[in-house]
């Protein structure tokens, strides 16, 4: 598939995986909507123009990675992998449904297009550096992206992984931050406050960039920054909207991890198919 460098026709594309997050939800009865919908601009981005990707080749060693940390946010990565054509889009449908391959976290061993099984939160960034340091070792020139919530990252393993990625320099690799500031509880501060995150970034060696995540220009051009980055990792901190794109579930906390009912269901397609 060619890359979509058109911005109007990436936003289509963005709207098109928010219906397919609202769609596996809501069939699926269970699952994130709002973290799924706060990052489908950056994945529309990542898939449709950035990536080094081939459906026909998914396990191709020299293709661009992703590793999806915040696991539970799987509707936006499934999604995301329908619509450019890694497995038929009516499989949305049967999210969670014990006989279909989308469960409720990605599965490398069962899904084409995934590059890396999540779930288990605070772990992504150290598989993530595993695979920039293989790429470094065999000389590759593939690049790797780490998705990571803004509640995940109070994790104590994700700073034990951000000093590797700085000690080896892994300037192959692309930490995206989605700074949506609501996590299962309440707020980032509430809980367990993160904040100042680039700071915190950029004291551990990583080149920031700090965006308004949904925004496909400004995703687009962190993304050119980055690819200029040297002998550092770059980390991109994406400001971004829970919810975003359906009016009931933005920034509102309950959404976090709750399907649609069937009227709710309606008005977020007739939202999302009217902008």
């Amino acid at each position: 598939m060619e890359k979509i460098k058109d911005i109007e026709e990436l936003k289509k594309t963005a709207k098109n995986v928010r219906k397919g997050i609202i769609e596996a939800v809501y069939n699926g009865k269970s699952g994130h909507p709002g973290g799924s919908l706060s990052i489908a601009d950056i994945i529309t981005v990542l898939y449709f123009n950035e990536m080094n990707i081939d459906k026909e080749n998914p396990k191709d060693e020299n293709r661009d990675r992703l590793v999806l940390s915040k696991g539970h946010c799987a509707p936006a990565l499934y999604s995301t992998l329908a619509n450019y054509g890694f497995f038929d889009r009516e499989e949305l449908k049967n999210l969670r449904n014990i006989e279909s391959i989308l469960q409720g976290h990605p599965d490398m061993k069962h899904i084409p297009g995934i590059d890396m099984t999540t779930g288990s939160l605070g772990q992504g960034l150290s598989a993530a550096n595993g695979m920039a340091i293989s790429g470094k070792l065999d000389k590759k020139d593939y690049r790797v992206y780490c998705i990571l919530g803004d509640g995940e990252i109070e994790e104590g393993q994700i700073w034990e992984a951000a000093m590797a990625s700085s000690k080896y320099k892994l300037d192959n690799l692309c930490v995206i931050v989605d700074n949506n500031n609501l996590q299962i509880d309440g707020t980032i501060e509430e809980v367990m406050s993160s904040y100042p995150i680039d700071e915190k970034f950029r004291s551990f060696g990583f080149q920031v960039i700090n965006i308004d995540g949904n925004d496909i220009d400004e995703i687009l051009k962190a993304f050119e920054v980055s690819k200029n980055v040297k002998e550092k990792p770059t980390c991109i901190i994406a400001k971004t909207i829970k919810g975003k794109g359906v009016s009931f579930m933005e920034n509102q906390v309950g959404w976090h991890g709750k399907a649609p009912n069937k009227e709710q269901y309606e008005q977020a397609i007739k939202e999302l198919e009217e902008i």
